[in-house]
C-alpha cells in the first residue's frame, strides 16, 4: 500500500514538472503581453519614427532586442489618463535582458527602416514570438 502511495505521488510531481512552462517562456509571454497592451495605449499620430527591426539574422538578435529597448523609451502615451500604466508597461520592458550570442552583427539599429509606433511594436511583438 505505501508503494502504490508513494508511487502514485511521484507520478503526480513528475507529470507537474513536465507540464510546467519554463521561466523563460513565461517571461517572453508576459513582455509579449505587455507589447500587445502598449500598442493600445501608445501615440501614433504626429509621434516619432522608430528604426524597427524586420526579421533579423540569427547574430543579430542582441541587437534588434537592443534597438527595441531604446525604441521603447522614445514612445508617449496616447493620454494622460493612461500615464501611470503606460510608465509601469515601459520600466517592464526596460528590465528584459536578452543574451548577447557574441557573433558579430553587421547592422546597426540605423541600418533598420523607420516605422509608426504602432507598428514599429508589432514589429518587436513579432521578434519575441
Amino acid at each position: 500500500m505505501k508503494r502504490m502511495i508513494i508511487f502514485c505521488m511521484f507520478f503526480f510531481c513528475s507529470s507537474m514538472v513536465l507540464t510546467a512552462a519554463s521561466p523563460r517562456t513565461v517571461k517572453y509571454k508576459q513582455i509579449l503581453k505587455t507589447i500587445e497592451q502598449l500598442e493600445t495605449m501608445v501615440k501614433d499620430k504626429d509621434a516619432e519614427l522608430l528604426h524597427t527591426p524586420e526579421n533579423p539574422a540569427e547574430g543579430c538578435l542582441y541587437t534588434a532586442v537592443t534597438c527595441f529597448k531604446k525604441g521603447v523609451q522614445k514612445l508617449k502615451p496616447a493620454s494622460s489618463q493612461e500615464n501611470t500604466k503606460f510608465k509601469k508597461a515601459i520600466r517592464l520592458i526596460n528590465k528584459f535582458t536578452y543574451r548577447d550570442s557574441g557573433e558579430q552583427c553587421e547592422s546597426t539599429c540605423e541600418s533598420y527602416e523607420k516605422k509608426t509606433p504602432k507598428e514599429f511594436l508589432k514589429g518587436f511583438a513579432n521578434l519575441m514570438q
